[in-house]
């Protein structure tokens, strides 16, 4: 039988895709910072603080396994992806306002600079703190704050709100 721990962690592993998509863009990266984040929390769950909200320790790990990726990938070099990304709005020609809304507004999300698209997905979608992000991110609060500012105002601008 599973402990907490592991049933804390597998009802988490959506918000852990999510937020390895925003950061790379890619499925299969996705996929592959999600496996390593599991991996890197399994050995080192001793150091997980009960006490606090683990889905704040979870993205921290991804994080920062997402930063050693891409030093490597510039090692590397770049690598192409050799499948095609599928329209954002779909195939459906009918689709109504509210989903042309949305289709809109994820596409503007995808333009913003990474540090605005990494906070906005901790703070709107994952709903952590202002705190948390900035812990996670290794940023001060207020940097989180303007960063999520500014991310807002270029989507509000992008659909036309403002």
């Amino acid at each position: 039988m599973p402990d907490c721990f592991h049933i804390a962690l597998t009802e988490k592993l959506p918000n852990l895709r999510r937020f390895a998509m925003s950061l790379c863009r890619s499925p299969d990266l996705a996929d592959d910072l999600v496996q390593i984040t599991v991996e890197k929390a399994l050995l080192a769950r001793s150091s997980y603080d009960p006490a606090s909200r683990i889905e704040a320790w979870l993205f921290r790990i991804l994080k920062n396994a997402w930063i050693d990726m891409t030093r490597k990938q510039k090692v590397r070099g770049q690598e192409l992806d050799i499948d095609e990304k599928p329209e954002l709005g779909g195939q459906e020609h009918n689709a109504g306002e509210t989903r042309l809304m949305v289709a809109h507004v994820l596409s503007a999300v995808e333009t913003l600079p990474l540090e605005q698209r990494e906070v906005l997905i901790l703070v709107c979608f994952e709903e952590l703190s202002y705190a948390e992000a900035a812990d996670i991110l290794d940023v001060p609060k207020g940097t989180i704050m303007s960063r999520l500012s500014r991310a807002r105002t270029a989507i509000a601008a992008k659909v036309g709100i403002k």
